[in-house]
């Protein structure tokens, strides 16, 4: 069979199905792969590359889905595209069936099989081929990009001998995919940022990345989204009025908002409104991702740049993977390539759409001339649900007090203990050894206790530069022990040697560690 990839017809849509490094990893699968000629120059995917990597070079479209039994493409077909569609030909695109139902329709008349690779379940075994987050996690860091290159000021906060410059607030709506993403890069480049997400499970998400979460005092914020595939479900009209009130809230003091909040077969909800962009500083930047579903912000036209009266700039722009076009082409083309391996068990170019398969079936949207649209729902949820953690009380001073007296009590005791068992070891030896042993015992122990005691209670940080001390103190334990090998008694010999061996194991390992941190420091 063959797999083929055309140019896309979308304005401005710079990506491709199929570069020439998932070719390669195709035609193991034993298909033969075909693209149109030029489908991959936007992306720097030239036609000599893909010849290179084994690939035939179509020079029409009809040729190509003459020719190809699947076709692998970006974008819903549009234009003549759905009528190059016929029986037994395989679509793989995104194709967002909730808002295209004509089209829909239209591709189960024609009898093609269509894998809607916007509708690939999110559970653990298809993350491989989850395209929505693959596009999502570019678009994040490149709405981060996008804000900086319209944004007047740095993100981190500097002093300098010219002046004090303020660090940027940034606030990030929705904490999927493309707003975790969003948060590491503005995180990264010194900004202070705050997230918001109605799935409170989410929060210690965005606390490890550096971010803050936003809470409300909602008496029941707790939304359910792992109900739906993990995305956000819709909100009440009193938690909404919540969060606007939050909103407005922040506004004032924010220099950067980036939206990214969706819920499947939905418009994107307007949670940044025309009076909040009214109360932002002028300069401020509002970057909306949900630009192509209606956008978030109120303000927000698709594919523009507007500025609204007071001078904060609104970014609609509806095509941030395609920005990206060569890292977007490569990640997608490998969700592509790993939805075809789910798709060829065999690993011999014959493809099986096997509808029993829970990740296959979710993805199908139109199978033998029937819309299978919508699927069952998925079995594994994304996120289990949880119960938002509290936030942890501030102890009083009594509080902290009898804490710090109850951890003296207990390394008390654990210090009286260690010295019990080291008396009643003495005593048991000094029973049965003879007296010139016995004083090289007890300065055994003891150097062993206080070693023990003195290394364990120093601070982590303070452990590079002690490497210096004990390999000093190593030294002398080994001269001690090279005087006692010399004894005649046997088990001092046995304990001097004993001490030379983890002497020298802690120097050898004191230098190369040492060696290593240094290096660190050093100038390339």
């Amino acid at each position: 069979m063959k797999i083929g990839t055309p140019k896309e017809l979308h304005a401005g849509e710079a990506r491709v199905g199929m570069t020439p490094e998932s070719a390669v990893q195709l035609q193991k699968l034993g298909y033969e792969c075909i693209v149109e000629t030029g489908a991959g120059v936007a992306a720097g995917f030239t036609d000599a590359a893909y010849r290179a990597a084994g690939v035939e070079v179509a020079e029409s479209a009809d040729a190509l889905y003459a020719a190809a039994d699947v076709i692998a493409k970006v974008r819903p077909p549009e234009g003549p595209e759905p009528d190059r569609l016929g029986t037994g030909k395989t679509l793989i695109s995104f194709f967002y069936p909730a808002q295209n139902a004509a089209l829909l329709e239209q591709a189960a008349a024609k009898g093609a099989n269509v894998i809607a690779m916007d509708m690939v379940p999110r559970i653990s075994r298809a993350q491989k081929m989850d395209a929505l987050s693959s596009m999502a996690n570019i678009a994040g860091y490149r709405a981060v990009i996008e804000a900086g290159n319209n944004f007047g000021r740095f993100f981190t906060g500097q002093v300098t001998a010219a002046g004090k410059v303020p660090p940027a607030k940034v606030l990030v709506i929705g904490a999927g995919v493309a707003g975790l993403a969003a948060i590491g890069t503005a995180t990264s480049l010194g900004a202070i940022t705050y997230a918001f997400d109605v799935r409170p499970e989410v929060a210690e998400q965005i606390e490890s990345m550096g971010a803050q979460f936003v809470f409300l005092d909602f008496t029941d914020q707790h939304q359910d989204g792992a109900a739906t595939g993990g995305y956000a479900a819709p909100s009440s009209p009193e938690f909404r009025e919540k969060q606007l009130e939050k909103f407005r809230e922040l506004a004032p003091e924010i220099d950067i908002v980036i939206t990214t909040a969706l819920i499947p077969g939905r418009d994107a909800p307007k949670l940044w409104l025309a009076d909040m962009v009214a109360a932002m500083k002028p300069g401020s930047v509002i970057v909306d991702l949900a630009a192509e579903r209606g956008g978030n912000c109120e303000l927000t036209v698709p594919d523009q740049r507007v500025v609204s009266e007071n001078g904060v700039i609104v970014i609609g722009y509806t095509d941030f993977p395609s920005r990206m076009a060569a890292q977007s082409s490569t990640l997608y083309a490998t969700n592509v390539r790993h939805m075809m391996t789910d798709l060829t068990p065999g690993k011999d170019g014959v493809l099986v759409h096997n509808m029993e398969d829970d990740v296959i079936r979710g993805a199908t949207v139109t199978f033998a001339g029937a819309v299978t649209y919508p699927p069952p729902p998925p079995k594994v949820q994304a996120i289990a649900a949880q119960k938002p953690k509290e936030k942890a009380k501030e102890p009083t001073p009594e509080e902290k007090r009898a804490a710090e007296a109850e951890a003296f009590r207990k390394q008390t005791l654990n210090q009286a203990g260690l010295l019990a068992v080291g008396t009643a070891l003495v005593l048991l030896v000094g029973a049965y050894a003879p007296a010139s042993f016995m004083s090289h015992f007890i300065v055994f122990v003891l150097a062993c206790f206080v070693g023990f005691q003195v290394i364990w209670n120093v601070s982590h940080s303070l452990h590079t530069p002690l490497m210096a001390v004990t390999n000093a103190i190593s030294g002398i334990v080994i001269l001690g022990a090279l005087l006692q090998i010399g004894s005649g008694n046997w088990l001092v010999v046995l304990l001097a040697a004993l001490s030379v061996l983890i002497a020298t194991i802690n120097i050898v390992g004191g230098f190369l560690v040492t060696r290593r941190m240094l290096a660190m420091f050093r100038k390339s």
